[in-house]
């Protein structure tokens, strides 16, 4: 389905590899990802309606809330380009935020980050679950960051699901410490 419509459905989502206008602000990333949810055209736009500015502007405090919840305020008018890549995956985050999602898909969130950062994403992604009220679905191989975030997993290997309940029990299940962790044995 085109993005527009996975939208609509509610869901945004993150990428593994960034998705982002890297020439565009922080703030023109987030307004972009708010866009979906107005419901203006081409010709209002164009004609500078005043229900179409009024949107602008709405949306406009809307993304620059979003910038503030995670964070990023002291670059909300930074190229995204010239972002550290930690940033610039917040940023990403604050654009999948802006859709209103009920549903949000993280592929592979912490990819990339190092310690300091995965634990910042940790707390982050807790935050959105308990102020926003948004499902999270996150798609992920650093275990104790899922551990750590998670009401529910479901282990795969090799595509075929392995193992499924609360994080205590998937990690101590055998097929997940083998799959995950290896035996031990060449």
């Amino acid at each position: 389905r085109p993005p527009h419509q996975i939208a609509d459905l509610g869901i945004g989502r993150t990428f593994q590899n960034l998705a982002l206008f890297r020439s565009l602000s922080v703030l023109d990333n987030v307004n972009i990802g708010g866009h979906c949810r107005s419901r203006s055209d081409y010709l209002s736009d164009a004609l500078h309606l005043p229900w179409t500015q009024r949107a602008e502007v709405s949306l406009d405090l809307r993304s620059r809330k979003i910038v503030s919840y995670l964070g990023l305020d002291h670059v909300i008018e930074r190229r995204v380009a010239d972002l550290p890549f930690g940033t610039q995956k917040r940023v990403e985050l604050a654009r999948a935020l802006a859709s209103s999602p009920s549903l949000l898909l993280l592929d592979e969130p912490a990819c990339g980050l190092n310690h300091e950062e995965v634990e910042a994403l940790s707390t982050t992604i807790r935050r959105i679950r308990d102020d926003l009220d948004v499902t999270i679905l996150v798609v992920e191989h650093h275990m104790s960051l899922v551990m750590s975030i998670s009401d529910r997993v479901i282990a795969l290997n090799f595509g075929r699901k392995i193992a499924e309940g609360v994080p205590s029990l998937v990690q101590q299940d055998a097929q997940v410490i083998s799959a995950y962790l290896g035996t031990g044995r060449p």
